[in-house]
């Protein structure tokens, strides 16, 4: 085989090799395509509904009054956020009441309150068509405990910025 002919089939191969990793990406990405309720005029005028939050790791980094105002703080502070980001949605009381989107706060603790541990802070979304959507993220002990008494208002804050 000449050079020529080495170099048109290599030139061939990379073409064949971009054109598969097209391919691959754009059926990946087209897999991904958010659902249709999924955008901002859907979720602004929405209905939501707080469930009782999730703690998940080790409870026992805390006293039981610490965790008990953790807890309220995440109802709380996760209804707040969603108002925030969408002033015309409604926060309803009745978790059964029709076309409501049912939120539940999760906050899952480190195995020990280091300032360099995580926590993760989540809002799970179940939506009246049964579709469920989790937005999530990571933060330090040291980044929630600068935030004092906001820092469930400013992790989930942080959450509903994801949202579209």
């Amino acid at each position: 085989m000449g050079r020529q002919e080495a170099c048109a089939e290599l030139s061939d191969m990379k073409t064949k090799t971009l054109f598969a990793l097209s391919a691959l990406v754009l059926g990946a990405a087209s897999a991904q395509n958010p659902p249709a309720f999924w955008n901002t005029a859907s979720l602004s005028g929405a209905t939501y509904a707080v469930l009782d939050p999730k703690v998940e790791g080790n409870p026992n980094i805390v006293s039981k009054q610490q965790l008990d105002g953790i807890v309220a703080a995440l109802r709380r502070d996760s209804a707040g956020a969603i108002k925030r980001r969408y002033p015309n949605a409604v926060i309803a009381t009745d978790v059964n009441a029709p076309n409501t989107i049912k939120v539940t706060p999760v906050l899952t603790t480190p195995a020990a309150l280091a300032p360099w541990a995580k926590m993760n802070v989540r809002m799970e979304l179940q939506f009246p068509d049964s579709n469920r959507v989790v937005v999530g993220d990571n933060f330090s002990v040291l980044t929630l405990w600068q935030q004092g008494a906001n820092a469930a208002n400013y992790a989930y804050d942080q959450l509903t910025r994801k949202l579209p």
